[in-house]
């Protein structure tokens, strides 16, 4: 894909005119044009002279821009006296200066009785001449509308510069037109013509039109800028300066001169400039411009750091590994500006008719003038009918209602961890119904831990420093989940250590002879701990069984955790009306498990790598538009199936390079907050494009004098420019709304307390006969555990009462059934 910059367009007009000028060009393959960035993506094999030749030649000025680099230096050019919104803010002021004067001549002394100087008095001529000067140099000042315009009709080309000089130009034209006719009135001594002729002065309509159109220019322009500020903010993160090891000396080069392989001086207070690998000396390192956690972490030799980092506290020597547009900072700005510049779906309404809007105008405008003419109207209101419907015209605001929202949405997303890769991306993920997880890394930390650790003739401590001894000599993921758990105890050494694969491990401490493995292993147990083992199955934890001489003292239970925000942000989804489901490849007992505590009643267990996307399409037909959010190569295909692929960022580049989101920080509260935005990005682009389009379709009929007869409703040709000026303000300003967007922070403890508490208050008690042992609670809880919806089966046989625990309302037939088929009966 080819990028450039392009200047001089003023509305979505010009934008057609480009895209239309450039897909012609023998090679190009599609042309996306953004009038918010200025700038152009084209695809294809055409060279960029060829396409920089299109564009000259449809009226306006292209520069390739093929280096990424560049287009940061271009985004993060300052607001100079060069900027347009200072040529636009100059243009202003001297515009406003003058036209204070041409109304005080025009119009003061009969609203506000001003007196003028005695000069003019019983000369009308002067006073017109007064009138026409100031106007003229206002006009002036003003001029870019008037060539911009000129040179669009030149290309057979229309823009709203060509509006806004017509609409101008005719006032003043005519207005002059009677300056001349005034003169000869006054040399014959004609009174009702003078009269006449002054009445129908229309100068100061025509420097208000231009003055108040660069009002409406200037909001816009600053207002443009604003909604960029989350995309500039995040480029303030990346350094312009490092300093290098050379040939023993420290050297200070520009961040973009850094060569893979050479050594990174980082001090106390300076920003990390490449993606590399501490070789010496220790940092506190702040990696919120990466992850949005300001918590330091503490880097040493042999640890990761990253670009745009910042070193809080330390000295380090890094070996430069991936740097300039290679590093991970920059490929998240290359996302989010890829995203920003391409344009959404929902925009191909509004440029089919931004294409043709001018050329359209411009004949209502006509055909407006001479049905007054025909209805014999004077020649002065005819004309202003006319000129107005020129004027409150405004093909800004269709340009403007989709990319000014993409922009704000993808700059705000960039801005709290979500990164959508496209325009698209942004859109489709707000029309999400369905939710599908992964579960191993996505729903769950991909990392075992301790959970439960259960004695029976033994201390806690006792139990952990037995299983240490001969865990710390075993490199499985289990033993590294107990040793962290028993980080900070002291164990002895184990003597006569061997491994048994699939089954366990044993040893000889402190003279005992200790087994730590599954059940298969170690043997001899009674009905407490079967149930117990049970219990843990069925939870979806691993057991860890130890015995010393030949005697079970505990169990240790190992399991993948959920994460801590995973219940809340399905619980979230929930509110918003969006279903949610899990798709793994994990037996259906631990899928079963996660599923129920992270509240997921759809799960989909022992599912293949390949079949994954084959549920996804199931579900897109039952369910609508879907999501499939996942971390691994196995997720892939699956991630690439969905309407929105959804990527933890810390997942393989695989999974991130199918999706067409990337949740930079791994959280799932993430996820939900990436459908959040999407939407509020969806509702201000409807909102916009039923501003601009009801703005027009009511603009123009009224301006046209539709209502004059019936309604007696006119509109002033300067109250149309103020009109067509706050037009595109509002578009602009309306999606500066989106920057309010806040990532949901939720307190994990209390939010999980209150989902806790509604599960709670969905909790039925039953009164069951015929449970005689265990066996029979095993069995019941066993036969109500398989009716989704339900969390948790809690059986007390020396009660006679079954509670049962739901995430969603079952009925009590399906309940009692259950227990009813499991044997026993329910009263």
């Amino acid at each position: 894909m080819q990028k450039f910059n392009i200047s001089g367009m003023s509305c979505a007009a010009c934008a057609a005119r480009i895209e239309k000028a450039v897909s012609k060009v023998k090679g190009v393959e599609s042309c996306a044009v953004n009038l918010l960035a200025n700038s152009m993506s084209v695809e294809g094999s055409a060279e960029s002279q060829k396409v920089i030749d299109a564009v000259v030649d449809a009226g306006y000025g292209a520069s390739a821009l093929d280096e990424f680099s560049k287009k940061i230096s271009v985004e993060n050019k300052s607001d100079d006296g060069n900027s347009e919104t200072q040529m636009l803010r100059n243009r202003l002021v001297s515009s406003l200066c003058v036209l204070v004067v041409l109304m005080y001549f025009s119009m003061g002394h009969m609203m506000f009785k001003a007196p003028l100087p005695s000069f003019f008095d019983g000369n009308p001529v002067a006073f017109a001449l007064v009138q026409f000067i100031l106007s003229a140099f206002i006009l002036l000042v003003n001029r870019k509308f008037f060539i911009s315009g000129t040179n669009a009709f030149k290309k057979l080309s229309p823009n709203m510069d060509s509006l806004v000089a017509l609409g101008s130009g005719i006032s003043f034209l005519y207005s002059t037109v009677v300056l001349f006719m005034l003169t000869d009135a006054v040399v014959k001594n004609d009174g009702s013509l003078t009269a006449l002729c002054l009445k129908n002065l229309y100068f100061e309509g025509a420097a208000m039109i231009v003055t108040l159109i660069t009002v409406g220019k200037l909001l816009e322009s600053v207002s443009k800028g604003k909604t960029t500020n989350a995309v500039k903010s995040l480029m303030e993160y990346a350094p312009s300066t490092a300093i290098v090891e050379r040939d023993g000396i420290e050297v200070t080069v520009a961040a973009g001169e850094i060569l893979a392989g050479e050594t990174i001086i980082v001090k106390n207070g300076a920003k990390i400039p490449a993606d590399g690998t501490v070789m010496e000396g220790h940092c506190s390192i702040d990696e919120s411009s990466l992850t949005g956690e300001s918590i330091p972490v503490e880097k040493k030799a042999g640890s990761k750091v990253f670009a745009s980092t910042l070193c809080t506290q330390g000295f380090m020597k890094v070996r430069a590994e991936k740097v300039g547009q290679d590093t991970g900072f920059s490929k998240i700005i290359q996302m989010v500006m890829d995203a920003s510049s391409g344009k959404a779906p929902v925009q191909r309404i509004a440029d089919k008719v931004s294409g043709v809007f001018v050329p359209v105008v411009i004949s209502i405008a006509l055909l407006t003038f001479f049905i007054w003419i025909l209805k014999d109207a004077d020649m002065s209101f005819a004309l202003s009918r006319a000129v107005a419907v020129l004027v409150i015209s405004c093909p800004c605001a269709l340009g403007l209602a989709v990319p000014v929202a993409i922009m704000a949405g993808c700059g705000v997303g960039a801005r709290n961890g979500i990164l959508f890769k496209s325009s698209a991306a942004l859109e489709n993920a707000g029309r999400t119904k369905i939710v599908c997880f992964d579960k191993t890394g996505t729903l769950t930390k991909g990392i075992p831990e301790v959970t439960d650790v259960v004695c029976y003739s033994s201390s806690e401590n006792e139990l952990l420093s037995f299983a240490a001894s001969l865990e710390s000599r075993s490199s499985h993921p289990l033993a590294r989940a107990v040793m962290e758990k028993t980080v900070g105890m002291k164990f002895a050494e184990a003597e006569n250590y061997e491994e048994i694969p699939g089954s366990g491990i044993k040893g000889t401490v402190c003279g005992k002879n200790v087994l730590v493995g599954n059940s298969s292993f170690v043997t001899g147990l009674d009905e407490v701990a079967k149930d117990e083992l049970e219990r843990l199955a069925g939870e979806g934890k691993t057991p860890l069984l130890c015995s010393v001489d030949g005697k079970l003292i505990g169990i240790i239970a190992v399991a993948d955790s959920l994460k801590e925000d995973a219940a809340i942000a399905i619980e979230q989804f929930r509110k918003i009306g969006v279903e949610t489901a899990m798709i793994t490849g994990d037996n259906e007992i631990t899928a079963k498990a996660v599923g129920k505590k992270a509240g997921i009643l759809k799960v989909f267990a022992g599912v293949k790598p390949d079949e994954k996307s084959v549920i996804v399409a199931e579900l897109k037909k039952k369910f609508g538009s879907t999501a499939m959010t996942g971390d691994g190569v196995n997720d892939a295909v699956a991630l690439t199936s969905a309407d929105t692929g959804i990527a933890i960022g810390a997942g393989t580049d695989v999974a991130i390079d199918a999706a067409s989101v990337v949740l930079v920080k791994s959280r799932v509260l993430d996820c939900f907050d990436a459908i959040r935005l999407s939407r509020s990005v969806l509702r201000v682009i409807h909102q916009n494009l039923f501003w601009a389009f009801i703005y027009n379709m009511l603009g123009i009929p009224l301006a046209a004098g539709v209502f004059h007869h019936r309604f007696g409703l006119d509109l002033n040709p300067m109250v149309a420019a103020a009109c067509m000026s706050l037009s595109s303000f509002c578009v602009v300003t309306n999606a500066l709304r989106l920057n309010l967007f806040r990532a949901k922070k939720y307190d994990t403890i209390n939010e999980d307390q209150k989902i806790q508490n509604r599960r709670n208050d969905m909790e039925k008690t039953f009164n069951v006969e015929g449970m005689m042992c265990s066996h029979c609670e095993a069995h019941v809880r066993e036969a109500v555990g398989k009716i989704a919806g339900v969390t948790e089966v809690v059986a007390d046989h020396n009660a006679s009462k079954v509670t049962v625990k739901l995430s969603a309302d079952v009925d009590d037939s399906a309940i009692k059934a259950a227990i009813e088929g499991a044997g026993y009966k329910v009263n």
